[in-house]
């Protein structure tokens, strides 16, 4: 029987051997809504971070992404968790790729170091694929941090070197410096989405395929605007934090702004017979062929359904180029 992994292309993350699922399974809100970015997100349940993994993975993802700054390793530990109990279930998706990060805030590059047994501790001794700094700024230099970065993978700590938040210059730079090394940066974690296309104006998307290096997509959904519920009905804002308001563009403004777009999205979900919300991550995973992948995160395990779905179908070009215009006019209002 054809299962729904075997469905799934994979494709190469940067110039590294890991084919990745266009999609992976982001893992901030894990958190256990501890620390100061951990508490972003309320905290779930064993029962329900348990659900959410088994979806994700037999819906065929094959990696997830996590961070040390989630709750100061709790995201980690939680993951490490889930996917104990899915190898006693004996589930041949128990071991997906695992990509983390080193947070740089007021730390050096022997931080990183220091701290990468306290990682792999964390995810309960499992090898840690690719290995990200968080953002670039930190009491060291890019070239301190790379260099810290290949005695890792010289050491068989990690297997591959990523970066996260860095400008073009920055990436570039990370890049040249690690094939010093004889390695080469695989990624770039940014926020990228249809309402948040900065990359493609300040040179980061254009270097990063002239040098083979992955674009992994944060926030591809704009804290759920793209799912179109908010303007659906405005009513649900209320609910949501202040700071998430603030950070997502959920003001009337805003909407107004987005709204064409969001309808051109509900069009094509009711042709593909699935949500908006879907149709915003298969443009993301396929407009700019390969070179984008996206980590949406699930808080319920409707959500992880949701994302799983998007990889069953891919749109047309004419309506990866209908949403490009659309999002862009959208943008420039």
């Amino acid at each position: 029987m054809e299962t729904l992994t075997s469905k799934v292309q994979l494709r190469p993350l940067g110039r590294s051997e890991l084919s990745v699922s266009p999609l992976g399974l982001g893992c901030w809100q894990f958190s256990r809504g501890k620390g100061f970015v951990g508490r972003y997100w309320s905290n779930i349940t064993d029962a329900d971070i348990l659900d959410i993994v088994r979806v994700s993975l037999e819906g065929g993802m094959n990696w997830v992404d996590t961070a040390e700054v989630y709750g100061g390793g709790k995201s980690e530990e939680a993951l490490a968790h889930v996917l104990d109990q899915l190898q006693q279930e004996g589930s041949p998706q128990a071991a997906p790729l695992i990509a983390t990060k080193w947070w740089p805030m007021l730390r050096t590059a022997h931080s990183i170091t220091s701290t990468i047994d306290q990682r792999i501790a964390c995810l309960g001794g499992r090898d840690i694929d690719l290995y990200q700094i968080h953002q670039p700024f930190s009491l060291s230099s890019i070239a301190s941090e790379m260099k810290a970065m290949a005695g890792l993978v010289q050491a068989g700590k990690i297997r591959y070197v990523g970066v996260s938040n860095y400008s073009a210059k920055q990436m570039v730079e990370a890049h040249r410096i690690l094939q010093t090394y004889g390695l080469t940066l695989v990624s770039n974690q940014v926020k990228y989405n249809l309402l948040h296309r900065s990359i493609d104006q300040n040179g980061i998307m254009a270097a990063a395929k002239e040098l083979g290096i992955s674009i992994i997509a944060y926030s591809p959904l704009q804290q759920g605007i793209l799912t179109g519920r908010f303007h659906a009905d405005p009513s649900q804002i209320k609910a949501v934090s202040r700071s998430r308001r603030m950070m997502s563009g959920l003001d009337d403004k805003s909407l107004a702004r987005s709204k064409p777009l969001i309808t051109s999205l509900t069009a094509l979900a009711d042709k593909y017979g699935c949500t908006p919300g879907q149709i915003a991550l298969n443009w993301l995973i396929h407009y700019h062929g390969d070179t984008v992948v996206a980590i949406p995160g699930a808080s319920k395990v409707r959500h992880a359904r949701e994302n799983v779905g998007t990889m069953t179908f891919r749109l047309e070009r004419d309506e990866l180029e209908l949403l490009n215009e659309a999002s862009w006019a959208g943008l420039k209002k």
